[in-house]
């Protein structure tokens, strides 16, 4: 589909760097497709678009936002945006969807979901499948990040998926990791609590309004104690935790205001540039392993052995590991 239009009016590079820098919101949506694209031909293209456009990134503020189906992200996210844009900010949303696995679909309608945002000019939202990916985040999201700095947006919120998975992926792409989360939340919130707050760089319980906001405050306060047992993930920083309430605009503001003093406190001691630095070098390790993956399916030896062995595996009669020596011999590695 995206293929298909992709190739029949292909863009010079060139053009694609002048468009997105001067902020063409047409030109910057298709070099998202491009980037998206499994095709190897848009591949090359778009890589040689993000090399020209390197320079012209690294600016903005980059915020990871998760949290459970129901805690409010969306609802949160369209606030918080709106405040910031009032500010005079440009705000960019990169909102993964889940797929699903049986079906490959994904709902892509947080631009329904984030009303206000959708209509304002100063912002992106930009939905994307996360295709079943590790941590709720597409394949690349590093590189739509990378576009929409290029393209003036300072700073870029990235909503997870929030399931239950492992949030790494986002955590280790981002600057400030916030954990959203519920008053009351009970025993069907605690995977995620165990699985992510180690992660977390502030904590916030949302919709802290109307009869809830005795519970979110009493909840705050459990978290507060509850990080005593944790060891920071920085020394620098102990995640603080605040209640907010998207739907009313409560918190929003502090919310921001510890976001911008984490950025000042991690540039004082260099730890921001080191950290901007690793996942420069982590980005570069995670394409290295998706193209060896990719070269390792389409090596022809591979390609036909690969179903009779998976099927070995799969009945136990080949161990896993003598399965990938033999597809590395078959490679002549």
């Amino acid at each position: 589909m995206a293929t298909a239009t992709l190739s029949a009016h292909r863009i010079p590079v060139a053009d694609y760097v002048a468009g997105i820098t001067a902020g063409d919101r047409a030109l910057l949506a298709r070099a998202i497709t491009l980037v998206e694209s499994t095709n190897p031909e848009h591949g090359r293209l778009a890589q040689q678009v993000l090399q020209e456009l390197l320079p012209r990134t690294g600016q903005a503020v980059r915020l990871g936002v998760t949290g459970v189906p129901g805690v409010g992200k969306s609802t949160t996210i369209d606030q918080f945006g709106m405040n910031l844009i009032a500010e005079g900010h440009l705000v960019a949303v990169l909102a993964i969807d889940p797929t699903s696995k049986r079906s490959g679909g994904s709902i892509l309608g947080d631009k329904t979901r984030m009303s206000s945002l959708a209509q304002e000019r100063n912002a992106f939202i930009r939905p994307s499948p996360s295709s079943g990916t590790l941590g709720g985040v597409t394949r690349k999201t590093r590189e739509t990040m990378a576009l929409v700095e290029a393209a003036g947006f300072d700073v870029i919120i990235v909503e997870t998926v929030g399931v239950g998975q492992s949030e790494v992926a986002v955590s280790d792409m981002v600057d400030f990791f916030l954990v959203l989360l519920l008053a009351g939340g009970g025993d069907d919130l605690q995977g995620i609590k165990k699985g992510i707050i180690e992660l977390a760089d502030m904590i916030a319980i949302n919709k802290a309004d109307g009869d809830n906001v005795r519970r979110a405050e009493r909840a705050a306060a459990d978290y507060r104690h509850a990080l005593q047992i944790f060891t920071p993930h920085d020394a620098t920083w102990f995640p603080p935790v605040l209640t907010v309430s998207g739907q009313e605009n409560r918190g929003l503001k502090d919310l921001w205001a510890k976001v911008l003093e984490h950025r000042e406190k991690m540039s004082a001691t260099g730890q921001f540039q080191a950290r901007r630095q690793a996942q420069a070098v982590s980005w570069m390790r995670d394409m290295l392993e998706d193209r060896l993956m990719g070269a390792l399916k389409a090596h022809p030896e591979v390609a036909a052995e690969l179903p009779k062995i998976e099927a070995s595996v799969r009945e136990g009669t080949l161990l896993p590991t003598l399965a990938v020596d033999r597809l590395m011999g078959l490679m002549g590695l």
